[in-house]
């Protein structure tokens, strides 16, 4: 039996559904994955779309929203009296990138930025729903296991809900920038000697053990809702049209598949015409689902493979969400494609250059992957493409410097300034 209670959430939501057998559930009847097909098993939240077709206006919530992600609450699994955390995430800049599209021979492009989110990265979306269905049921311990963006935002959004506290596990070797974030924000951090996979079970294990709500990536379905509110802002600051194309970055497979669930949900209420077609990008050392996606795998044969990638953020041995992000990129007629690290560190300035977005590395594998999908002919010139970019670049110093190296020295003299500009032909 779910902590979570029938009569908390809206009436319009309708079943959980397995993603693998289809099996159907009352939202009181679990709490994370389906029983009968265990961790593979991820649910969908379903909604009665019927319902909310004829009592939702779509215009009225255009022009009466709140300036957040809790404008979409209408559309999300919390009742409409219940708490949510008072940072305000979402509704994050879309910008148009005319010079991306003109480099690259685009229509048109956009850049989605959510490393402006309050923790500086989309993750901020999932860790506000999580928290607000934590004090729906009065929990007050949340745990996940991250690479570092997932922890800081529920590290940031947990430290502002004094009924909180949030333990965190990370592999020891994650950024330190990431890591400084959950300290700073008074979260229980344990760096843990092994990889984030190794960190995902130990957390699902003390969650189970001491009843903690765990907001694992892949495990807890109301993650993928809180991230679905980036597709639904794309098209409402689009008018509510979706582009043609939309490229991600992918580890853990639950970014896209939360795209790709804001998408079908405007779908099913008529709020958009059409449904993007949904790029992945991986690391090549990290690129399990890619492999799987060319091979034409089911989800249960993926096995778990070794990674090594400057991308943390999409470093991941098994997917967690890889039965829903294998069906993201296969029904939205997409694809997925690797890059290497090389390509990865030359898109952090390029990506930042072109935009004026600095991304971390995992959020400029996105724009490495929107060159090497146009130079496999996956993205046509005629199509309009929004790129993700999914965590701010602050979050990996390190790597920034890598990519573009050190400044000019020069000594404190007007000459030896006059000297370097020349060199650099400024002068």
């Amino acid at each position: 039996m779910s902590v979570f209670q029938a009569d908390a959430v809206m009436a319009e939501i309708k079943t959980l559904r397995c993603v693998i057998g289809g099996c159907a559930y009352a939202v009181d009847e679990v709490a994370y994955t389906c029983p009968r097909h265990g961790e593979l098993g991820t649910l969908d939240i379903l909604y009665d779309y019927e319902a909310l077709r004829s009592s939702l206006d779509r215009d009225a919530l255009t022009l009466g929203g709140s300036s957040d992600c809790w404008r979409y609450r209408a559309l999300l699994p919390i009742a409409s009296e219940s708490r949510v955390p008072p940072l305000s995430v979402g509704w994050t800049p879309l910008y148009e990138a005319p010079r991306i599209a003109a480099l690259l021979g685009l229509k048109r492009v956009w850049v989605k930025d959510d490393g402006a989110n309050p923790t500086g990265s989309l993750k901020d979306r999932a860790s506000a729903l999580v928290l607000a269905r934590a004090l729906e049921a009065g929990i007050n311990v949340v745990s996940t296991a991250s690479t570092g963006n997932a922890a800081a935002a529920l590290a940031g959004l947990g430290a502002s809900l004094p009924a909180i506290k949030t333990v965190i596990f990370v592999p020891a070797a994650a950024p330190a920038a990431k890591v400084a974030q959950l300290l700073v924000y008074g979260a229980q951090v344990l760096l843990v000697d092994g990889s984030y996979d190794d960190a995902f079970e130990l957390c699902l294990a003390i969650c189970e053990e001491q009843g903690w709500y765990s907001r694992n990536t892949g495990v807890n379905p109301f993650t993928t809702e809180g991230k679905k509110t980036v597709a639904l802002e794309i098209a409402e600051q689009l008018s509510w049209n979706a582009p043609d194309v939309l490229v991600a970055s992918v580890g853990d497979g639950s970014i896209i598949s939360g795209v790709h669930k804001g998408f079908s949900d405007l779908m099913r209420l008529g709020w958009i015409e059409r449904m993007p077609r949904l790029i992945g990008v991986q690391a090549e050392g990290s690129a399990v689902l890619a492999e799987a996606f060319d091979a034409g795998l089911a989800p249960e044969d993926i096995s778990r493979q070794p990674v090594a990638t400057i991308a943390d953020s999409i470093a991941s041995e098994l997917p967690r969400d890889r039965a829903k992000a294998l069906r993201a990129v296969r029904q939205s007629g997409g694809a997925f494609v690797r890059v290497s690290d090389a390509a990865i560190s030359a898109a952090i300035p390029k990506f930042a250059q072109l935009s004026g977005v600095f991304a971390e590395p995992a959020a400029a594998a996105a724009f490495a992957g929107l060159e090497r999908a146009l130079q496999l002919k996956i993205i046509q010139a005629e199509e309009s493409v929004c790129l993700l970019s999914t965590g701010n670049g602050l979050k990996d110093i390190a790597r920034a410097r890598e990519s573009v190296g050190g400044g000019i020295a020069v000594a404190a003299d007007i000459a030896a300034v006059r000297g370097a500009l020349g060199s650099a032909g400024l002068l």
